[in-house]
């Protein structure tokens, strides 16, 4: 069984490093950042396909079945996303592209994972802590390429940021509280996988001061663009000429 999954997590691996290679090939041009947040874009979008269908349908529900043991599809998916973690961390390493807090969220994954395969239980909360996680992952890529194409600075981007923020918000905060105190009163997850549950909801809280700091202040820099508009067209309507700023 510990061969099995361990062939599982390697062959993960080995199919992420030949998707970023093929992007590297496919993209000369760009940086190997962009690369690598295509492979991580990729991830993304599957991890929450993947993710939901386990939590939605598949089942068992994370929030009454906390602890409970690994169903085969699990395995795969956890397996599947291990191997993703171990190259984007080795990836941020070797780059030194992340700070402290992303490459501690990254490593809490690997050990929250590695955890559920080896105890053969409590995938089912990991696998919801999985799609929390991931379901902001497509936006934060999208907003970086933005970026890079210099496309941000315009509604496209603030729909992308306001979408992000509100998910953050809901998702990850909201609905990973009600997850985090299922976790706990429940009897039958471990002891650690609840120490490991908190911790990773720290690591949200973490990420969501800089988040509300960062959506302040360009609420601020919005409303302060908006007055200014305003005070010309004020100015415009009442003498027929533009304030020179």
């Amino acid at each position: 069984m510990a061969l099995a999954l361990c062939l599982q997590v390697l062959c993960s691996l080995c199919g992420w490093l030949s998707l970023y290679t093929s992007f590297c090939h496919l993209n000369k041009h760009r940086s190997y950042e962009w690369s690598c947040r295509l492979v991580t874009l990729t991830h993304g979008v599957l991890s929450i396909g993947l993710s939901a269908y386990i939590g939605f349908i598949d089942g068992p529900w994370p929030f009454t079945h906390a602890g409970s043991p690994n169903t085969p599809l699990q395995v795969h998916v956890l397996c599947l996303t291990l191997g993703y973690f171990i190259f984007d961390l080795g990836w941020c390493i070797y780059f030194r592209s992340e700070g402290p807090l992303m490459l501690a969220h990254h490593t809490l994954s690997i050990l929250g994972i590695i955890m559920a395969l080896v105890l053969g239980e409590s995938g089912t909360e990991v696998n919801a802590v999985l799609f929390g996680s991931e379901i902001t992952n497509p936006l934060l890529q999208i907003r970086w390429f933005l970026r890079e194409t210099g496309h941000y600075h315009s509604f496209t981007g603030d729909v992308v940021d306001f979408l992000f923020v509100a998910l953050f918000t809901g998702v990850r905060i909201g609905v990973g509280a009600h997850l985090l105190f299922c976790e706990m009163v429940s009897p039958t997850p471990k002891w650690f996988v609840k120490v490991g549950g908190v911790a990773m909801y720290a690591v949200s809280w973490c990420f969501m001061f800089s988040i509300w700091r960062f959506a302040w202040k360009k609420s601020i820099k919005k409303y302060h663009a908006w007055r200014s508009r305003r005070s010309d067209e004020r100015q415009l309507k009442h003498n027929g000429h533009l304030k020179i700023h």
